[in-house]
């Protein structure tokens, strides 16, 4: 099978989407209703300009909310729906997105526990990149923790990590740090890391073969 590229992983939650405040935690976490999602500063700009660019856009996402017991599987869905619909309304195509909705402390038993796919575990991007076709070297992990640097590391890919104040102190091990996707997206192109054959193919969306 021939590669197709490289491919940029999106984290979702304080990348694509801004965090909301959860009272009942004390702490900024995902939206528990679709009502509540609301896009990032520099969310579509940084995703239509890779686009564009000609890398693959996947958004790989830790889910834990139903396993935590904080949120139905029908109302992460609607999160999910409403995320596709945005990106998809501003003309910018997703390769696919990858949910890990286990939790090790969850109280649902069948969505606690241990798992393949929870990041730092880099199984979503392998599985991408072994569906799709795709070069390690020419693909980017972007994300606001330090697992998605870890889960990008595991995978071979480059690392961004996003800190709105893009303090150098952070102690993250990424390769650049960015305030938002915009910002990372600006990085990634002014690097050159894009390819001729790549941006060729930006008005299509490689299928993983059957």
């Amino acid at each position: 099978m021939g590669a197709h590229g490289g491919a940029v992983f999106v984290d979702r939650d304080g990348v694509i989407n801004r965090n909301v405040w959860n009272a009942a935690s004390g702490e900024y976490e995902a939206p528990l209703a679709a009502a509540d999602f609301a896009l990032a500063p520099g969310a579509l700009e940084g995703l239509r300009r890779l686009r564009r660019a000609g890398f693959l856009l996947f958004v790989v996402s830790n889910q834990p909310n139903y396993a935590k017991g904080k949120a139905t599987l029908e109302e992460l869905a609607a999160i999910d729906a409403r995320m596709r619909r945005e990106i998809s309304a501003a003309g910018i195509a997703l390769a696919g997105v990858y949910h890990c909705l286990h939790h090790p402390e969850g109280i649902v038993a069948e969505y606690s526990g241990q798992c393949v796919c929870r990041k730092p575990s880099p199984y979503f991007l392998l599985r991408a990149m072994r569906e799709f076709g795709l070069d390690a070297a020419q693909s980017w992990m972007i994300g606001d923790r330090e697992t998605d640097v870890i889960c990008g590391r595991a995978a071979g890919v480059r690392t961004i990590f996003i800190d709105e104040r893009c303090e150098g102190s952070t102690g993250t091990d990424a390769d650049w740090i960015a305030a938002n996707l915009a910002d990372a997206a600006e990085h990634i192109c002014r690097d050159d890391y894009s390819q001729p054959a790549l941006i060729a193919r930006r008005n299509s969306v490689p299928q993983p073969p059957a």
